[in-house]
């Protein structure tokens, strides 16, 4: 029986343990350009002993970012501040993988600390959005109305995902997520709340699937063989409607699937401001599960991940594959260790990994401190 702390393997990759630091926006580039910051923060996420450390999404265009300070991989500068965190993430034992997404109509934002809103175009921090239809995020004077894609629009994004593919192999990266939920441009293609359009990209599933499925196939062709292809996707909106959506989202995976995708980060769509989200511990798991379950891919779970227990009974239970662990590790970045602690895990995979750290952690206990050597 699988666990949280047994070995990983997909394509030609291993994780040390099914735990995965997830891509956790940290708005704090400049240019789109990472730095010393960064490096911290990703490379003690590693040393702390997640079987892999996904950097934040990426954005694959200056119009495609969330934020001002979102990182970015548009560029070769971008790139080569990346190859850093990538050997860090390496030299700590863990799997360097990285996210690219398009915000569409969620861009043009103030850092969220700064201001819940959207900037106007005009504005110092702002710019113009696009997205599929013409129709904003959310109501009053907080969003911004995007411009409508035209096919021209559709074809330059796309070659963006593969050029910034390029880039993330080119900066030492191994595990590549495309980020296609959480109301992203992929995930507004997909979703009827923000998709109104009467051409071959809108209306039926076939057709608004087409940009999704177009993208992975396109940037399948570019990355490696060895190395898996993921996509964060969000496959239920908890609107009352929550069959349909999952059972179109299902056929969608499967289709993704036979165009090269290896893996999915099961999520919410986070379309509609309307959604009734029943927030709490591993509340994602059912449908962790049945995606897992009815597409055959291997998949994570995420969202109140953060109890060792739950953790590994999602694995046990065949819930899913990898655990994605997003604010516990920013609590701490030594979760892992704790957990295994927790759970009784006294030589787990990664002991040796990195020494400073493994000999006084191997003599630590949460709840009892550091036990005598």
């Amino acid at each position: 029986m699988a666990h949280l702390f047994e070995p990983f393997s997909l394509r030609s990759l291993t994780l040390r343990n099914r735990i995965v630091a997830s891509p956790m926006c940290t708005y704090s580039a400049t240019d789109g350009i990472i730095g010393n910051w960064h490096y911290a923060h990703l490379a003690q996420l590693a040393a702390g002993g997640a079987g892999m450390v996904t950097v934040e999404m990426n954005a694959v265009s200056p119009e495609g970012r969330l934020t001002w300070g979102d990182a970015g991989l548009w560029n070769d500068e971008q790139r080569n501040a990346l190859k850093p965190a990538a050997a860090a993430i390496r030299a700590a034992g863990a799997v360097p993988g990285i996210q690219l997404g398009h915000a569409g109509r969620k861009g043009s934002a103030n850092r969220p600390w700064e201001g819940d809103n959207q900037l106007a175009d005009d504005a110092p921090n702002g710019w113009p959005i696009i997205a599929p239809s013409p129709l904003p995020f959310g109501g009053g004077n907080l969003w911004k109305t995007p411009v409508e894609m035209n096919v021209e629009d559709i074809r330059r994004v796309q070659g963006d995902f593969v050029a910034a593919a390029e880039r993330a192999r080119e900066a030492g990266f191994e595990y590549l997520e495309l980020h296609f939920g959480h109301g992203m441009l992929a995930q507004s293609f997909f979703s009827p709340y923000s998709n109104h359009r009467e051409d071959d990209y809108g209306g039926s599933f076939e057709n608004r699937a087409r940009f999704l499925l177009e993208t992975i196939t396109a940037v399948r062709k570019v990355w490696p063989d060895e190395y898996p292809l993921a996509m964060r996707f969000g496959v239920i909106e908890f609107d009352g409607k929550d069959e349909a959506t999952l059972t179109e989202s299902i056929e969608f995976i499967k289709r993704a699937k036979n165009a090269g995708l290896d893996f999915v980060s099961v999520s919410l769509g986070f379309s509609t401001m309307s959604a009734s989200i029943p927030w709490g511990p591993a509340f994602m798991a059912e449908m962790t599960e049945r995606v897992r379950r009815e597409t055959g891919l291997p998949v994570a779970i995420a969202w109140g991940m953060g109890i060792p227990q739950l953790a590994d009974k999602s694995v046990r239970d065949g819930q899913a594959d990898l655990v994605k662990i997003g604010r516990a590790l920013l609590a701490n970045p030594h979760w892992p260790y704790a957990a295994a602690k927790t759970l009784g895990v006294t030589r787990p995979s990664w002991a040796t990994l990195p020494a400073p750290y493994a000999y006084w952690l191997e003599r630590y206990h949460p709840d009892t401190g550091v036990a005598p050597v």
